[in-house]
């Protein structure tokens, strides 16, 4: 498993391409995989054909671990295992014989000059052991615990799963996510004797169904998912926020009815031809435009250096609901975009993240974020903040309500924003300042021209 960079160290594997005996040429996407921030194609480095592929679909894999092996003479495995001799990074496979016995070369480390020999795997039998007591310790316990990872622990745990119990069908004898969930959930009558693995030589075939990810019967009281991907990110980043920065939320509720008209008229302007033009496209300028007049509202906190980082950029975030969970994507240098511009880079990015594309980088960097609540019909919330970001501004459902206007009540276009921001460097005076601003934008959108 490559490391796709943004410090993560684990990622699990969605969808194999490629089977054993399968022919792959340099750059070929063999697999996806999802991160905790983003699903992955990975391409192939070699021409070859597939060896071997070590985990099945579902599987969540540490960063490092070999998943796929390929030979790169591009000839399936020998049918008889021999003693194998040492690649040569230096002689094209192509143009010389083929040592007998070549072991296949591992996705993402290249071919090694020392020798290519794999371990042996182990059965079920071998790695079977009698349960030990845990106040054993030492290299005499480890070497008496069924192999698992901490997450397969974690979830054997939750649903009061001996592992010594489990039979274990993941590669070298680890069990798996899918191994605790059927032993939660014991078959009615007794499951068939497992026939023997086959040589070491064969190929190893893939699990092609996976386990469904809810463990419980239909008619269970209760449900369980494990926690893991976008979900188990977004939990971890929201906790560490909420207990690190002293979060403050201000609201201000206003008439957005001349925004609202705005929209109308930009719909059916010539320079907005094909764009797409909607409230939280003004809301966004509007912030822009506020930031600019209050720089101090984009910065970060440094922790580590006691420094306020001021941010001369804006990358802003917008927040989206996708089938995997809440993603925050944002747009690069923001403030340097023109309205056309912002409306193309918003599209590509909701595009983006509904189609489970949005890339690990496209998250990272982020200075201020928008949450739009009120598509889902809510007026308003406190949002928490996007770890490294001092404000995060939540849009509330905008509702024609009865308001005063010019001295008469009318019904007007009404919403209400929030805007949550870390005290510890933004106060009160600066966090109301920046909030009005972009009321007062919206109120009057003509100030998006004298204000920019």
């Amino acid at each position: 498993m490559p490391d796709v960079g943004e410090g993560l160290t684990e990622a699990e594997i969605l969808k194999w391409y490629v089977q054993p005996g399968d022919t792959v040429t340099d750059g070929q996407v063999v697999c996806e995989v999802e991160t905790a921030k983003a699903a992955v194609e990975l391409p192939i480095p070699f021409d070859g054909t597939v060896h071997e592929l070590l985990f099945p679909e579902g599987t969540t894999v540490d960063v490092g671990q070999v998943i796929i092996s390929v030979n790169v003479g591009g000839e399936a495995a020998p049918a008889a295992p021999a003693t194998p001799a040492p690649a040569v990074v230096e002689a094209p496979v192509a143009e010389e014989p083929e040592p007998e016995g070549r072991q296949p070369v591992l996705v993402g480390y290249g071919v090694s000059a020392a020798s290519t020999k794999r371990r042996a795997r182990k059965t079920a039998e071998a790695v079977s052991v009698p349960s030990v007591p845990e106040q054993l310790n030492g290299h005499a316990a480890a070497a008496a615990r069924p192999l698992a990872k901490p997450p397969v622990r974690k979830l054997a745990k939750d649903l009061g799963v001996d592992l010594a119990t489990v039979t274990p069908t993941g590669p070298d004898g680890i069990i798996t996510r899918d191994d605790v969930h059927r032993a939660a959930v014991p078959a009615p009558a007794p499951a068939p004797v497992a026939e023997a693995p086959a040589p070491a030589s064969a190929p190893a075939p893939v699990v092609e169904a996976p386990a469904p990810a809810l463990t419980g019967s239909s008619d269970a009281r209760e449900t369980r998912i494990p926690i893991k991907g976008v979900r188990k990110a977004t939990a971890a980043a929201m906790v560490g926020s909420a207990f690190t920065a002293p979060h403050v939320t201000e609201f201000v509720t206003f008439d957005i009815t001349r925004t609202m008209k705005l929209v109308e008229e930009l719909k059916s302007d010539k320079d907005m031809a094909g764009l797409r033009v909607n409230p939280l496209l003004l809301i966004a300028k509007a912030v822009l435009v506020a930031a600019k007049r209050n720089p101090d509202i984009n910065a970060a906190w440094d922790e580590a250096a006691q420094e306020i980082v001021l941010k001369h950029y804006v990358n802003l975030g917008i927040a989206a609901a996708t089938p995997r969970g809440l993603i925050v994507p944002n747009i690069k240098d923001a403030h340097a975009q023109t309205l056309p511009e912002l409306s193309k880079s918003l599209s590509e990015l909701v595009a983006t993240a509904r189609e489970g594309k949005t890339t690990p980088a496209a998250m990272q960097g982020g200075t201020f974020t928008i949450t739009n609540v009120g598509v889902f019909g809510v007026d308003t919330g406190t949002p928490i903040l996007n770890p490294g970001e001092s404000a995060i501004l939540a849009v509330g459902a905008i509702k024609l309500q009865p308001w005063v206007h010019k001295g008469k009540v009318k019904p007007r276009q009404v919403t209400t924003l929030a805007l949550s921001f870390d005290h510890r460097l933004v106060d009160g005076e600066l966090g109301s300042k920046f909030l009005a601003d972009v009321a007062a934008i919206l109120e009057n959108p003509k100030r998006l021209i004298t204000w920019a």
